[in-house]
């Protein structure tokens, strides 16, 4: 009995082998998830991090949208006033109608081809609106010139496609102001340094329309 020797059984190695290799595993695995969370987090949320940066550069290094260019506005009165080219009847003419309120209305466009936009001024009288002037202003060297002005009232003049076009009413003996008889239309074109004459129309106005009673149909027809 003194001379045996106490071994382990061949199932007991195994199993001791088996629990061995599985601790070696846990610890190999722990080992794993402490490095990946010292590290800063999953790979998932690395990418959205990465991405966010570089959409925020991509916006930051598209152009920024540059605002579209405003006319600037003119004070038509001072402008009109002040224009030695206007009569001293239209000027006579320009008063308030209402507190500070002035009978002229303003147009911008393009009628010169200059590097301005064009100013269009068309004064009227308080009571019935009738046009009394109408005036083009070009913008040179900084300032307002007046390159177009007619006052045979009643006139009015319009910009319409880059034409300058300019309206002017026809009265026969005894028409009323709020019943011209005929209107004549012009349209002016700027053309070496001026505005040129490049259509005239007329138009004829009923003023039977509306005033004469409806025909009584016949029977039989």
């Amino acid at each position: 009995m003194r001379g045996l020797t106490v071994g382990r059984s061949p199932g007991g190695t195994r199993r001791d082998t088996q629990a061995t290799s599985a601790a070696v595993a846990v610890f190999v695995a722990l080992g794993v998830c402490l490095s990946g969370c010292a590290a800063g987090g999953t790979g998932t949320r690395d990418e959205g991090a990465a991405h966010a940066d570089a959409v925020g550069g991509a916006a930051s290094s598209s152009p920024a949208a540059s605002p579209s260019k405003v006319p600037d506005r003119v004070d038509a009165v001072r402008l009109v006033k002040s224009d030695p080219k206007v009569s001293e009847e239209v000027k006579h003419e320009l008063k308030p109608c209402v507190a500070d309120e002035y009978p002229v209305d303003v147009s911008y466009g393009e009628l010169t081809g200059g590097t301005a936009e064009d100013v269009v001024v068309n004064v009227l009288t308080c009571g019935d609106a009738v046009g009394v002037g109408s005036y083009v202003y070009r913008e040179e060297d900084g300032a307002y010139q007046n390159v177009f002005k007619t006052e045979e009232p009643p006139v009015y003049a319009e910009i319409d496609r880059g034409d300058l076009v300019v309206t002017k009413q026809v009265y026969e003996r005894g028409d009323p102001v709020s019943s011209p008889s005929g209107e004549n239309v012009i349209t002016y074109r700027w053309a070496s340094g001026r505005f040129a004459e490049q259509y005239r129309t007329h138009n004829d106005y009923s003023n039977a329309a509306g005033n004469a009673p409806t025909p009584v149909p016949d029977a039989d027809g």
